[in-house]
């Protein structure tokens, strides 16, 4: 079955720690309805980093994206339906998901999937 990865981008803090703390508990409970779906159930991010083509980094994201999970689904739509119930959105936050693509070959062989 195909495994998507949804990205979170942007997104309000909440005004108060119990804002917060509802706004976890609605997460956590739209994770719980997917049941075993959920792969990685959340992967935030911290600290993040850019590397640019010239080899210089700085600080920060340019893509705003905050963490990602990823789900298990029958199909492209059943994860974009499973995304738009997602509390993230009522934060203002954006959902990107993309599925997972399974790479063929040995990677200690250069990645080739040829055979020999």
């Amino acid at each position: 079955m195909p495994q998507y990865m949804v990205f979170y981008l942007g997104g309000e803090l909440p005004s108060s720690p119990g804002e917060g703390q509802k706004h976890f508990e609605r997460y956590q409970k739209w994770l719980a309805s997917l049941g075993d779906a959920v792969v990685s159930a959340a992967i935030p991010f911290k600290d993040t980093h850019t590397v640019h083509p010239d080899g210089k980094t700085k600080l920060g994201t340019t893509t705003g994206m905050s963490g990602l999970s990823i789900i298990r689904m029958g199909s492209m739509e059943e994860a974009l339906t499973a995304a738009r119930d997602c509390p993230f959105l009522e934060i203002k936050g954006t959902l990107e998901i993309s599925e997972m693509l399974e790479m063929q070959g040995d990677p200690g062989e250069g990645g080739s999937d040829k055979a020999n």
